[in-house]
């Protein structure tokens, strides 16, 4: 499998130029007393899908052949995935199925149906929801479309760091979220090329560390799979995101379920933005390791918004003890 390069990024920029805008970087001072560093909150929350991962399928899509754009697609996702290739299919006209694990968000399987693709319920977890879409794709003689080992969505997914080094070019680090990697991996590939001093940080839940403890050994590991965090919700390690995490990250720091929680409401108070789990775990390792963010200039990338009822509810409830 062919990694994804700078110049493959580049690409994919002028792919989305004319359907996605680039998306803000703001600053936040209440932001910066409650970490003691300098933030800067990637807002890829305000994408249309609610989410990152948008990039990549416009990206992939637009590089299908004819007999694979008839053929159709067969995705696996806890939801934001879905939602990128959802909308992705529905632009360029290719017929989609995603397959979700069992009893998903219901704000993103309706996004998903909403968006014209077929949704099937399978599998307690990513992982069976994954056996059942390779399944389906074989039948059907559709492209099955990877969480994360795609060359095309990494470069399309670099985009969003294209956009961050372009804003603010001076970082000390760029904190990115991890459930497959496609995220992390991407950051890796634009900051090797545009901005070598400044460390990549990986961040995962612990409950589900799959991808962190395959950086740490240097190989695909399976871990259990219990976060809350459905975005970070990978039972194990891919192997194109793990090429490109291998070299390029700086570290890669683990959080538990109840900082993410904290880090949603802090975005919620102090940056006035809405996150779901996944999307406050960057912010969660700054909450959680102060001593190492001290004093230093940080992206921290919002990677979704598609927060469920039920964290949302949750987030209230916090904010009510606060």
């Amino acid at each position: 499998m062919l990694q994804p390069t700078i110049s493959d990024a580049l690409a994919a920029r002028r792919v989305i130029a004319g359907q996605l805008p680039p998306t803000p970087m703001w600053n936040y001072p209440a932001l910066d007393a409650t970490t003691g560093a300098t933030v800067l909150v990637k807002h890829e929350n305000v994408q249309p899908t609610g989410a990152f991962k948008v990039r990549g399928g416009l990206n992939l899509l637009a590089g299908l052949g004819p007999a694979e754009r008839q053929a159709g697609i067969v995705g696996y996702s806890t939801g934001n995935h879905a939602q990128s290739l959802a909308f992705a299919a529905r632009r360029h006209g290719v017929p989609c199925a995603i397959v979700m694990p069992t009893d998903p968000n219901p704000c993103k399987a309706a996004a998903v149906r909403a968006l014209g693709a077929e949704l099937i319920e399978a599998g307690a977890d990513m992982g069976e929801a994954a056996e059942r879409a390779a399944e389906l794709a074989t039948a059907r003689g559709a492209r099955l479309v990877s969480a994360a080992d795609e060359p095309a969505l990494i470069a399309g997914v670099a985009t969003a760091y294209l956009e961050i080094f372009e804003q603010a070019p001076d970082l000390d680090a760029v904190v990115v979220p991890v459930g497959g990697g496609s995220g992390a991996a991407a950051a890796c590939l634009v900051a090797q090329a545009l901005a070598p001093r400044c460390q990549v940080i990986a961040v995962q839940s612990a409950a589900s560390p799959a991808a962190h403890d395959s950086w740490r050994a240097g190989r695909l590991l399976s871990r259990p799979n219990r976060t809350r965090a459905e975005g970070l919700a990978v039972g194990s390690g891919f192997a194109l995101t793990q090429g490109l995490l291998g070299p390029g990250l700086a570290d890669f720091l683990l959080v538990d379920d109840e900082r993410i929680s904290q880090a949603q409401w802090v975005l919620m108070r102090d940056a006035h933005t809405l996150a779901e789990r996944a999307g406050a775990a960057a912010l969660a390792a700054l909450l959680a390791h102060p001593e190492r963010f001290a004093g230093r200039r940080v992206a921290v990338v919002c990677t979704g918004a598609n927060a469920s009822e039920h964290e949302l509810r949750g987030q209230l409830g916090l904010a009510s003890a606060a």
